[in-house]
């Protein structure tokens, strides 16, 4: 019996001969394409107005309060206390030549719609990523106990030293951690979220009131240009500049946050891969050419869709730099008007801090200090309990095809296969979580010292740097196209992006000579 010729709307079409066949799924490919085109044409330009670029706002503020932590509210200070105005000059040192290591991160993610981690593993035998998985356990054991204590730190004070509790230091920063894993794990954390932005603010605009209570001498503002390296300093330089704005690793978690945002070529990828207008990437046979997108194909509104996203991704990145950077200074200025000569150790380290707020205003500005500080260190262990797992599961998604084959960590993606496969890419991100909350605590445990163990979690970050900021200046200079004048970097910025790399690597290099080979580069 001859099969009918009739085309049904829906479902699959009735057997019949292959050219058959053929004709009518090209037909359908057709419609689907056209239909792709005409969803890309009516897609929503974003607004570049103030008020919504500040909506628009996701991973660079979320980078900024990562930031926000422990190198602001305990290095800085520590600095200050210690030797007074003279590492001033670390600051702007590391916020000038780590910016680009940063920002090329989001350059990436914005003109490819991948993560950065996509092309690492691109590399021969994919050792960036061996590299990077390794160093990232690391820093899930080591890097998220000195994030943990500075947290545990506020909490010791204020209910062990003050309230007169008999509670470990250990033991709030386990209760801390099983908080922030709960909550990441269930995955309703926006409250959160929003109050640790809301304090932190608080954290922010009380800093610099107290600032101008008592500003530091006109003349003290020179060390921002004097190189001093006194004796038994080293520690604290390698900490502001391996966690000043914040560590460069967090980059790889910024492009991951980026690309989850799905806006910009992120949030329309996979459509431009439907259509042919980008290639299709494989993390096992593509080769890293296939990550890039060609604007120039794009239709003009396509095109200013993307390019306005990105535009409110750099401007996102570069505000959060901006007010790190002055909460950095202050502290450091206000550590050595109230604070020097002093040591800042010990258990009850925020209380030292707390001080300049007490001593500058009144005792009511603790409470409003203690607020603050909680909600930076909070969030800053709060956001490194995803980040770190995070790069740990896109490692693993780029080297395991089982883990490929079962990528991705929303919700929306999940199937049952997903959450009962021990290898699956989420479950990857649970394991590493859970590893990084026995692993940071035992080490607190291990080593009560806050301010010790957040210069060496600090002086961690800093070592493996030069690495991470090489891959992400080599991969955006080698897979955007140099025809694409919105996002691949200018002259200017290649030149000062070269440059700050040696610059950055030459401190790394003399840091080691200076510790590992005792060359006489810095005292003690």
């Amino acid at each position: 019996m001859q099969a009918s010729q009739s085309r049904p709307d829906h479902g699959v079409p009735p057997a019949e001969s292959n050219d058959g066949e053929l004709s009518y799924m090209a037909e359908r490919t057709a419609e689907s394409s056209e239909q792709i085109r005409q969803e890309l044409e009516n897609i929503e330009l974003p607004s570049m107005s103030i008020i919504s670029l500040l909506g628009h706002f996701g991973p660079g503020v979320v980078l900024m309060m990562t930031g926000i932590g422990t190198s602001h509210l305990v290095t800085a200070p520590t600095a200050g206390g210690r030797f007074a105005f003279a590492l001033l000059w670390c600051i702007p040192v590391a916020y000038v030549f780590k910016y680009y290591g940063f920002e090329m991160a989001f350059r990436f993610t914005n003109a490819t719609g991948k993560s950065i981690i996509e092309a690492y593993g691109t590399a021969w035998k994919k050792w960036p990523l061996w590299y990077v998985l390794v160093t990232t356990l690391l820093q899930c054991a080591i890097g998220q106990a000195g994030r943990l204590i500075a947290a545990s730190a506020v909490m010791y004070y204020l209910f062990t030293e003050s309230m007169g509790l008999d509670i470990s230091l250990s033991l709030y920063g386990f209760i801390l951690g099983v908080v922030s894993v709960a909550i990441l794990l269930r995955g309703n954390y926006k409250t959160v979220e929003w109050v640790a932005k809301i304090l932190a603010a608080v954290l922010f605009v009380s800093t610099v009131a107290v600032y101008f209570v008592q500003p530091a001498p006109l003349a003290a503002m020179g060390h921002f240009f004097i190189v001093e390296t006194p004796q038994g300093s080293w520690l604290i330089i390698a900490a502001f500049l391996g966690l000043l704005p914040t560590g460069i690793d967090v980059s790889l978690q910024a492009s991951e946050w980026g690309k989850a945002k799905r806006v910009g070529l992120g949030g329309i990828r996979e459509r431009l891969e439907a259509i042919g207008l980008a290639k299709r990437f494989d993390p096992f046979s593509s080769p890293k050419e296939h990550l890039s997108v060609d604007t120039s194909a794009l239709t003009p509104h396509v095109r200013e869709y993307c390019r306005r996203w990105f535009v409110t991704g750099l401007w996102d990145f570069r505000l959060g730099h901006v007010v790190s950077f002055i909460i950095a200074v202050i502290f450091l200025l206000l550590a050595a008007i109230w604070l020097y000569p002093n040591p800042v150790e010990g258990r009850a380290v925020m209380g030292e801090i707390a001080r300049i707020f007490t001593e500058s205003v009144g005792p009511w500005m603790m409470v409003v200090f203690l607020l603050g500080a909680f909600a930076a260190t909070f969030s800053t262990a709060f956001n490194y309990f995803d980040g770190w797992p995070r790069i740990v599961g896109a490692c693993c998604r780029n080297i395991f095809r089982s883990t490929a084959r079962l990528q991705g960590i929303a919700r929306e993606d999940l199937t049952a296969e997903h959450k009962t496969k021990w290898y699956s890419e989420y479950n990857v991100y649970r394991i590493t979580m859970f590893y990084s909350l026995f692993a940071s605590v035992a080490i607190i445990a291990g080593m009560p010292r806050p301010v010790f163990l957040i210069l060496i979690a600090s002086a961690l970050a800093f070592f493996v740097a030069p690495v991470i900021f090489f891959l992400n200046l080599y991969y955006c200079l080698t897979i955007i196209p140099k025809s694409d004048k919105d996002f691949y970097p200018s002259r200017l910025t290649r030149w000062f992006s070269w440059g700050s790399l040696v610059v950055f690597t030459a401190l790394s290099v003399i840091l080691i000579l200076a510790r590992v080979f005792n060359v006489t580069v810095f005292g003690g």
